[in-house]
């Protein structure tokens, strides 16, 4: 520290006044590229981003408020007529599905069915559901063609 003293002693006053000015300058530099700046992106950044939090909250709130008046407004589920293996039967046939196995046990019942078309069974589900059967678990497997799926297997409920 006292070699600096000692150097800075040494200038010119003109010379010492430009040290003191470039000081002041790097000064300067350093606290606003050093804090300032990054401080105040960051807070820009902030706000933008609690904007766009505050119109996803809107947006999830109207889409709550019509998902509760969708459901307010749809119809009762549709009633189950006649026994469920009957219509698992009829409805498996129209989709060209042959059922292996068929297990009933009170309001259940378990199907497998060995290779089945993906789309034909996902068909086959989505009118069973139409229909009023709740589907409580399934279980697939992938079958030795492409597009052909297993049921190892399914349970449907009235």
């Amino acid at each position: 520290m006292n070699a600096l003293k000692q150097k800075f002693a040494a200038l010119t006053e003109r010379e010492q006044r430009l040290v003191i000015l470039s000081a002041l300058v790097v000064l300067v530099g350093l606290f606003y590229w050093g804090l300032w700046a990054p401080l105040n992106q960051s807070i820009a950044q902030q706000t933008q981003l609690l904007q766009s939090n505050k119109k996803l909250v809107t947006w999830v709130e109207e889409q709550g408020l019509k998902a509760a008046q969708l459901r307010r407004n749809s119809a009762a589920p549709a009633r189950v007529s006649g026994s469920l293996p009957q219509l698992v039967t009829s409805t498996s046939s129209k989709h060209s599905l042959s059922i292996s196995r068929m297990q009933p046990q009170g309001d259940e019942i378990q199907v497998w069915i060995d290779e089945a078309p993906f789309n034909s069974l996902v068909g086959w589900l989505d009118e069973l559901e139409n229909r009023g059967i709740v589907i409580d678990q399934l279980d697939v497997a992938e079958a030795n063609d492409p597009g052909m799926i297993k049921v190892r297997r399914l349970v449907l409920t009235k």
